[in-house]
C-alpha cells in the first residue's frame, strides 16, 4: 500500500488585533528553575514575530507525515510566506498536478527536486511536463506538545 499523501489545510492571519503576551527575561532554562528571573520583560504579539508580510502569509495546518523527521508532523501548523523567493534546502509548500505537498526544494544539475523528510517517500523530481509551481515558503513550525 503506497504512503498516505500529504495535505495542507490554509487560513489567512488575523493580523489586524494586537494578542500581546507576557514574555519573561532571558531564557527557559531545561534545569532547576531560577528564581531571579522570574519577571516579566515586555509582550509579545505572535502574529508580529511570525507574518513578515501579511499579505502574502497563510498558516497551514500539516496532514501526514513526510516532513516528520524535520520534526514537521501531522497536525502541526506552518507560516507560509507567499513572498519569498524559494532557495534551496528551504522547506515549501508546492503546488503539484493539483495537489500540495509539502517538501525540501532544491535544484541540482538543473532540476528541480522536492525532497521528503520520511525514507517512506521518494524524492520527486519535477518534469516539464508536470504543473508545478512553489507556492510559499515555511517560515516557521507550530506544534502542540
Amino acid at each position: 500500500m503506497a504512503p498516505k499523501k500529504d495535505k495542507l489545510t490554509l487560513y489567512r492571519p488575523d493580523t489586524a488585533t494586537d494578542r500581546e503576551i507576557p514574555v519573561t527575561t532571558g531564557g527557559v532554562h531545561a534545569g532547576f528553575p531560577s528564581p531571579a528571573e522570574d519577571h516579566i520583560e515586555g509582550r509579545l504579539d505572535l502574529s508580529k514575530l511570525v507574518v513578515t508580510h501579511p499579505d502574502a502569509t497563510f498558516f497551514a495546518r500539516v496532514e501526514g507525515d513526510s516532513m516528520k523527521d524535520e520534526c514537521i508532523d501531522d497536525g502541526d501548523l506552518l507560516v507560509v510566506d507567499k513572498s519569498l523567493k524559494p532557495e534551496n534546502g528551504d522547506v515549501v509548500v508546492s503546488y503539484l498536478d493539483g495537489e500540495f505537498t509539502l517538501k525540501r526544494f532544491q535544484i541540482k544539475k538543473g532540476k528541480v527536486l522536492l525532497i521528503p523528510s520520511n525514507r517512506k517517500y521518494p524524492t520527486i523530481e519535477v518534469s516539464p511536463d508536470n504543473d508545478f509551481r512553489v507556492w510559499g515558503v515555511a517560515k516557521y513550525v507550530l506544534k502542540k506538545l
